[in-house]
């Protein structure tokens, strides 16, 4: 054992008798331990609130969107590239607008998708259906799925027929005295995403009827595209960015839809993480106090230490060494008791939820290593930071003032 160590560790727990300064590295230890553990367990949270939030998003969203924005827009040059590029799973063209929907003297405003019935996967829509089946097409009428949400509003259930009313026509239909474009549909399915924007309005429907209705003939909206991987969403747009024009195709990913959503969840994790590092500082602080005192009480011992032969830099070593003791002894314990609320929060869920008011039963929590690394080199920063100016002040002590005495 190196010798700066060892005695740093003598002074640290060899102590005969409690004294303040011993109180002070106690109380150090015990708020970097909770400063550590708040910050495990505040990003295990905004780590859990933030994937339960993009799941809830994604349900219906796809990774990637490809908008046609222009008369010059190539659907057949967009095809080849989806085709080739490896980590597209699936894709699927589609047409939605605003519309307005009637049943009975109830209307509603909501948004129609179309979409292909045979690319229903990609939106993983199937699994969400409460009431019927994901079919758009039936009999006479085409066929509409809509959600939970709208249902109640329409007082609709399955089988029943509501009206859709398209924006495109009505300024003909004002000036000509026409009605304007509307087309009945068959309740098929209603589903429940857990995203009451999705639940209270929209439909969806086959794509060639919505195209007639919303007055795209044969074209279409653009292109949305599920991946293999999602996380290798931000790659795929810059590779399509790359080879389609900007002024001919719109690119945007899961993060694009709500990017003032996710900005605003980003700062306030990146917030709460400052915040709290300010508990692991204040106890850090309390770490120079016990090291500065601890050089006052061992002016005697540097002194002898170096008329021994002990170089400077083994007296900066030994108080150094006691500060990130002190700190390594907080961050290990902090770190064992936020992982421990998290594992009993996991498995026990000490603080449930009311489902009926949140949609879960309990708090969720996500566990990051990447957490783990970064608030410890914090810890530990912090309590090397607190260390270095008694370290130094010990060096500077003068030796024959120290033991003159003796």
């Amino acid at each position: 054992m190196p010798f700066e160590s060892f005695v740093a560790k003598r002074y640290l727990v060899s102590k005969h008798k409690i004294n303040f300064i011993t109180i002070i590295s106690i109380v150090s230890v015990i708020g970097i331990t909770i400063g550590v553990a708040a910050l495990i367990v505040v990003l295990s949270v905004f780590n859990g609130f933030g994937s339960l939030v993009t799941s809830f998003l994604m349900n219906f969203d796809p990774d990637i969107r490809i908008e046609l924005i222009s008369p010059e827009s190539d659907k057949k040059f967009v095809e080849n590239i989806l085709q080739s590029t490896n980590e597209i799973k699936d894709y699927s063209p589609f047409v939605s607008g605003k519309v307005l929907v009637y049943r009975e003297g109830l209307t509603e405003v909501v948004s129609l998708k179309g979409i292909d019935e045979k690319n229903a996967d990609l939106y993983e829509i199937n699994e969400h259906i409460l009431f019927g089946s994901f079919k758009l097409k039936s009999g006479m009428y085409p066929g509409a799925v809509i959600g939970i949400q709208l249902a109640e509003k329409l007082q609709a259930v399955t089988g029943d027929t509501i009206t859709i009313v398209s924006p495109s026509g009505i300024e003909q239909a004002l000036v000509q005295f026409s009605l304007p474009n509307t087309k009945k549909f068959i309740v098929t399915g209603i589903y429940s995403s857990d995203n009451n924007e999705y639940d209270a309005s929209f439909i969806f429907s086959s794509l060639d009827v919505t195209q007639q209705l919303l007055g795209y003939g044969k074209d279409i909206q653009g292109y949305e595209i599920r991946l293999k991987n999602i996380d290798d969403a931000f790659d795929v747009k810059d590779h399509l960015s790359e080879q389609l024009n900007p002024e001919l195709y719109s690119i945007n990913t899961w993060y694009d839809f709500h990017r003032d959503l996710y900005s605003v969840m980003q700062i306030e994790r990146w917030s709460a993480y400052i915040i709290l590092s300010l508990i692991i500082a204040v106890a850090t602080f309390n770490v120079l106090g016990s090291l500065a005192m601890s050089v006052i009480e061992k002016k005697r011992d540097i002194g002898i230490l170096r008329a021994m032969g002990s170089k400077e830099n083994s007296i900066l070593k030994i108080f150094m060494f006691e500060g990130l003791l002190i700190g390594l002894a907080g961050t290990i314990a902090g770190l064992f008791l936020g992982y421990l609320i998290c594992f009993l929060q996991l498995n026990f869920n000490i603080y449930p939820l009311d489902p009926t008011q949140y949609k879960i039963d309990s708090l969720p929590l996500e566990l990051r290593l990447s957490d783990f690394f970064y608030i410890s080199g914090v810890s530990m920063l912090l309590s090397f930071l607190a260390s270095l100016y008694p370290a130094r002040k010990a060096v500077k002590i003068n030796i024959v003032e120290s033991i003159k005495w003796e």
